[in-house]
């Protein structure tokens, strides 16, 4: 049926399948003579077995998602791959999208593919309208493309920085729809950002006939970004999503998907890719989601939303407790911010430092975001760099509820936040500089936890 099965295969059952699949490729023959350039040759055996001896990648030279003849197993693995995706996407939250492919490069990639191939239905297009979220890669994503990025400050309503329909219309005026490719609006990014109002920009799109693409980055975990994704596409105009394979579905980094809700232009997308490429990606994705099984990802799912709620309200206390506060960004259902504003005011390199000390400490994925950092990313200046803002009130800390987290990975995280703030408080009151103690410190409490 080409759809995720509702309980998970063991590993047997999976390799099983993955063998049957690679002896139906040419380079398995046993009586194979090969006298091309390209003949699934593989010198190590044991690069052959990681790969499960599919050898030959995904799509021919001319579109990737093409079926090779000689390589009728890792076809086949091609197809089943995004047709299970699809089914996952569906089962997330998007209900109408209708079709997607895993392609072997990771989301900023996609996004230029997709962009390019916008290219050739607006060749007078010059502008990408983009409200802005500070991450690198979505950035470059415009610029590797050939376009113009026209960066769209957001708002600041309570806490939350949220998008600016107003400045995003009068820039629509102002340019001419015809001279731009799209808008490239973003779901999933860190508070105090929130995911952008992608159902009043998919009217805007449609009302002035202007493509929408969506960095969905890691959003298909999310049920409250693909309800957006739903309602965008409902009401106006959502050409096509992107989301990353390693932050939806835990497999190693190189990976995306991208779909969308009309099949022509997802098609168009995957032949604008030139020659074929890596199966390694939809391989992953493939073996991860038959383990799993629709249950399987609907628990990890459920587990998420919980461990969000449960890092929310223990993140809460633990600002109290330091005379800081958890912001109110009730619009974002993965990252959370804390205030560092007692920090900031105390030492001005006191919450770069903080972050030090964290790394040391071997906490991943909490950044910290000091008041006005300045950064250059391709000859456009960003002030405020990282918070998404020229001049955000305040300093602040970001960890995430994302898919697979558990609750000791929260529970030891809060316990090292805790002790670094301590031993600030505690520092700053005897003039001492953190620099002095907080590396031989770090050893010595990871122990103790």
């Amino acid at each position: 049926k080409g759809k995720c099965p509702e309980d998970g295969w063991d590993e047997s059952t999976i390799e099983l399948f993955l063998h049957e699949l690679a002896i139906m490729d040419s380079n398995n023959f046993l009586g194979n003579c090969g006298v091309g350039e390209r003949e699934g040759r593989v010198a190590s055996d044991l690069v052959a077995r990681r790969h499960y001896r599919l050898i030959h990648g995904i799509g021919r030279s001319g579109d990737i998602s093409a079926v090779q003849p000689k390589a009728a197993g890792s076809s086949l693995l091609n197809k089943l791959t995004n047709s299970v995706v699809l089914d996952v996407i569906k089962l997330a939250g998007v209900r109408t999208v209708t079709s997607c492919f895993v392609v072997p490069m990771a989301t900023g990639m996609s996004l230029t593919l997709c962009f390019l191939t916008l290219r050739h239905k607006r060749p007078k297009a010059k502008y990408i309208i983009w409200p802005r979220i500070d991450q690198k890669s979505c950035f470059k994503s415009m610029i590797t493309a050939g376009f113009e990025p026209v960066v769209i400050e957001n708002v600041l309503e309570g806490d939350e920085l949220r998008t600016d329909l107003k400045a995003v219309e009068a820039k629509i005026k102002a340019l001419g729809a015809e001279n731009i490719l799209c808008v490239h609006s973003t779901t999933s990014c860190f508070a105090p950002r929130v995911p952008d109002r992608l159902e009043e920009l998919a009217v805007i799109c449609a009302n002035y006939d202007i493509p929408h693409i969506v960095n969905n980055a890691y959003g298909v975990q999310s049920s409250k970004c693909m309800h957006l994704i739903q309602q965008g596409a409902r009401v106006g105009r959502i050409d096509a999503f992107v989301q990353s394979l390693d932050k939806n579905f835990m497999v190693p980094v190189g990976g995306a998907i991208i779909a969308g809700f009309n099949e022509s232009f997802i098609q168009e997308i995957s032949k604008m890719y030139p020659g074929r490429a890596s199966a390694s990606p939809s391989l992953d994705v493939l073996i991860t989601l038959l383990s799993l099984g629709t249950s399987g990802y609907k628990k990890l799912l459920k587990e998420r939303k919980e461990m969000f709620s449960y890092l929310s309200s223990e993140l809460k206390k633990l600002a109290d407790n330091h005379n800081e506060r958890l912001l109110d960004t009730a619009h974002n259902p993965i990252s959370l911010a804390m205030s560092l504003k007692t920090l900031d005011e105390t030492n001005d390199a006191a919450v770069t430092q903080l972050g030090s000390m964290l790394f040391t400490r071997q906490v991943s994925g909490a950044r910290v975001v000091p008041c006005g950092s300045v950064q250059t990313v391709n000859n456009y200046t960003f002030k405020g760099f990282m918070s998404h803002t020229n001049d955000y009130p305040c300093a602040y800390l970001n960890a995430a509820s994302a898919i697979g987290i558990k609750k000791q990975d929260v529970d030891v995280f809060l316990k090292r936040l805790d002790k670094c703030l301590k031993t600030f408080r505690k520092e700053a009151k005897q003039g001492k500089s953190i620099n002095e103690i907080s590396d031989a410190n770090a050893a010595t409490e990871q122990l103790e936890d």
